[in-house]
């Protein structure tokens, strides 16, 4: 077995806590030495039923490598990267995707890299019910910077009637993939329907973090052709909608997204904006199916005049702002993601 140091424990205890799509959590290290690990893409634990459920796993791992580096430069390190680019082929025998590997070097933390640190252990997604505060120009500003300095664009809109389009559409798009058998499948192997179901498992969406009682969503999505029954599909239409009360701005992010490279970058780009605007106090709940779905990404597009074309796409989308703190997601432990590792 390989011996994992302390170093690489201590990093990915933290790293383990980066967020991914129905919190499936499909990255995974194999240390081979104090100092370099492999890194992997589980595709037993990717989503690739979705339209854009494929490019997504590498904007996930976009997202981890920038929570490692957090990490990493909060513990004194530095990390470089030799990534493999390759696209996922989810009919593979290996199930293992190689992402390339990730080498530690020794580099002084500062009071910045500690500070971003604590948010990235701080970060939340809240789909509680915002409290229809607007977000500061300043916090507006700063993610903007963010965006363009990684050459991708931040927009946003605080138009009460496109807001209420967005929302419907998001809404509307959970009725439509239940229709796709597939999708359905998909989404039914990552809900947990109980909080204890949830802390055991420690990965997926829990009814709790949707605000939902646990038997209520187990029964509505058991029975998913009652949706579309007039009673039972407006009485879940406005379960929903009164999730999201209080929503008075929404952001999205367009940008290149036409290669793993482009993806990763998407993803390193995306939790960079979260992490400043949690800095702020700020919480934000992604629509990613929005993006995925194809007609409810077409309905988006038209909705806000996204610029796409030439390899550029309007590739994320989230509703953001203040609420109260939201329970927590729970995580699989540091040994589960560490290839060869003892559970």
């Amino acid at each position: 077995m390989v011996h994992h140091s302390d170093d690489w424990a201590r990093i990915v205890e933290d790293a383990r806590h980066y967020p991914s799509p129905h919190n499936s959590q499909p990255i995974k290290l194999r240390p081979i030495d104090d100092r370099t690990a492999e890194l992997y893409y589980d595709l037993d634990l990717g989503l690739p039923a979705e339209s854009f459920g494929i490019p997504f796993g590498h904007v996930c791992a976009g997202v981890f490598l920038e929570g490692l580096r957090t990490v990493a430069a909060g513990n004194g390190f530095a990390v470089s990267e030799q990534l493999d680019h390759r696209e996922m082929d989810f009919a593979s025998a290996d199930r293992l995707h190689s992402l390339g590997t990730v080498t530690l070097s020794e580099h002084p933390a500062t009071d910045a890299d500690r500070a971003r640190h604590r948010l990235f252990l701080e970060r939340r997604t809240s789909r509680r019910p915002y409290d229809a505060t607007m977000v500061p120009d300043a916090a507006l500003t700063e993610a903007a910077h963010v965006a363009d300095s990684a050459g991708h664009a931040f927009r946003t809109t605080a138009d009460p009637a496109t807001v209420r389009d967005l929302v419907r559409i998001n809404q509307s798009t959970l009725f439509s993939d239940l229709r796709n058998d597939a999708v359905y499948d998909e989404i039914m192997t990552w809900l947990r329907f109980s909080r204890d179901e949830a802390r055991e498992r420690g990965d997926g969406l829990s009814a709790e973090a949707m605000l939902m009682p646990g038997g209520v969503l187990r029964f509505a999505m058991g029975h998913r052709g009652l949706w579309q029954t007039p009673v039972i599909g407006s009485g879940i239409r406005s379960v929903y909608l009164n999730t999201m009360r209080g929503v008075r701005q929404l952001g999205w992010l367009e940008g290149p997204f036409d290669s793993p490279a482009d993806y990763i970058e998407a993803g390193r780009t995306f939790l960079r904006l979260w992490l400043a605007l949690t800095a702020r106090g700020v919480y934000l709940h992604p629509f990613g199916t929005v993006i995925t779905n194809p007609g409810s990404h077409r309905a988006f597009v038209d909705t806000v005049g996204a610029n796409e074309g030439r390899g550029r796409m309007a590739w994320m989308l989230f509703r953001f702002g203040h609420s109260k703190r939201p329970p927590v997601a729970h995580r699989r432990p540091a040994a589960a993601m560490l290839i060869g590792a003892a559970r």
